[in-house]
Order: structure tokens, then sequence, then C-alpha cells
């Protein structure tokens, strides 16, 4: 029976230029999880992702995708990556949503062929993100949103059952934000893929995704986001220390004496 847990990490260290960035993480996901890591600058959310694709290798333990090495040809097609850089697409570039789509669709030798059956995927992935009214229009004609959905009907296009987003949300707005949060989850919900988005968006995050990772060199929470600690916690997790207790005291202690003059 094949293993339903399309990412299994266990006892993972990961070194750059000799520091360690990461260590002691393990964790799993299940088919179907919409998960948020969240952690600030610095903390190791990059790092973890280029692991998990084959792109850096672990200095000590090992990252398993649907039972399989990162970079494994048995998983070509089951996992897509959408960078923070995919939808900053330069204005001159002369490519409408569905061509873009379509890239999704292309396996090597059929890269220049049409067919019936990659129509159907474009036109449905292009539906599912909600963008049929702008299927001929040029990237470069759409706002930030727009253009998230655009990278992501690609993903889909590309039956993907395991999708990584980098940074989904940075320059979009509100609006466009909140609509792709919901899509994010509906997609979970309505075919099953698998989402691990990375975003130092904790509220947004907390909205939307089934479960939270907070991590900082490791991890220091994973757990339904409704149990998502406050930030007073995350700052003791982080050994941050408060530096206007003194000044509160102070404040408290002059609006006291003005109280008492009165």
């Amino acid at each position: 029976m094949e293993c339903q847990c399309p990412l299994i990490v266990n006892n993972l260290s990961v070194k750059r230029s000799g520091d360690l960035i990461l260590k002691d993480i393990n964790l799993s996901i299940t088919q179907g999880e919409f998960v948020g890591i969240v952690g600030p600058n610095g903390s190791g959310k990059t790092t973890f992702i280029l692991t998990i694709l084959g792109l850096l290798k672990p200095a000590t333990g090992d990252v398993k995708i649907y039972d399989q090495e990162p970079c494994s040809k048995q998983l070509h097609g089951r996992i897509a990556w959408v960078s923070q850089a995919a939808a900053n697409l330069p204005n001159n570039v002369r490519i409408t949503v569905r061509e873009l789509v379509r890239l999704g669709t292309m396996k090597g030798f059929n890269l220049l062929l049409r067919n019936s059956k990659n129509a159907e995927q474009v036109n449905e992935a292009i539906n599912l993100v909600g963008l049929q009214e702008y299927a001929d229009t040029r990237i470069s004609k759409l706002s930030g949103g727009q253009r998230q959905r655009a990278v992501i009907a690609r993903a889909i296009a590309s039956k993907a059952e395991f999708i990584v987003l980098d940074e989904p949300l940075v320059g979009i707005d509100r609006k466009s934000r909140n609509s792709l949060l919901k899509f994010l989850d509906e997609l979970t919900h309505q075919t099953g893929t698998t989402i691990l988005m990375v975003s130092h968006d904790i509220a947004a995050v907390r909205r939307s995704t089934h479960r939270m990772i907070y991590l900082d060199e490791t991890i220091q929470f994973d757990g339904n986001t409704e149990r998502f600690p406050d930030l007073d916690i995350i700052a003791e997790l982080r050994d941050i220390q408060p530096v206007h207790e003194e000044i509160h005291t102070t404040v408290s202690s002059d609006c006291q004496v003005c109280a008492e003059d009165e």
C-alpha cells in the first residue's frame, strides 16, 4: 500500500556555508492537508523548502516524499513548486494566462504538441482559480493576486498532488489575498491536493490553513491553527525579552500620582 504521507521528515539538520540553519526537524504531512510554515527572517523556512525539494542536502536525517527520495524520477509530476518569484514575470513577456498554464502540461517531447487532453487540463485549472475571463489576457496586464492564481493554475494543470508555495501573499492586495487563501482551502477539500505554504503573514496563515508550523531553527510549534500561541508566548519561545517593562512601570506610577493629585 502506498504511503499516504506526501512528506515525512526525520531528524533533519541542514547546514549552509558551514552554519547550522535547521536542526532536529521531525514532521509528517498527510494527503489533503493545508499546512502553513511561519517564522521570522532567517529562521530556516527557505532552507527547509529547498531541502525537501532536493536542492539542498541534509547534514543529518532524511526527507521522503511519497516514500521516495527528493528529485526521484518517480516523483515527476507529483510535486509542484511555486516560488516567490514565479509571478514576477517581466512586463515585456508576451504570454497569456492560457499559454502560461499550458506550460504546466508540457512533458519533454510533447512540448510543442497540442491535444484535447492538454486543453481540457488547462481549462479546468483556469476555471478552478477563477480566471476564466482572463484566459486570453497577457500576464503583464493582471494584478498581483491574479498572477499568483495563474502560476498556481499552472501547478494544478500539471496534475501535481503536492504543491509547495513560497510566500504567495507577497505583493497582493487584501481582497486578492483573502480570495486566494479561500481558493487554496477549497482546493484541498475538492481535489485532495496537499498544500505546504511558507509565509511571513502569521494572521493570514492562522485564518486559512488547517495546521501551522512555527519554525525558528527548529520546530517551536506544530499543531492545529486554533492552538497557535499568542505573540507573547512566541516571544518567549524565541527568548525575546521585553524592553519596555521599566517604562511601563514608570508610566503607571506617574498615572497614579496624577490620579491622586486630581
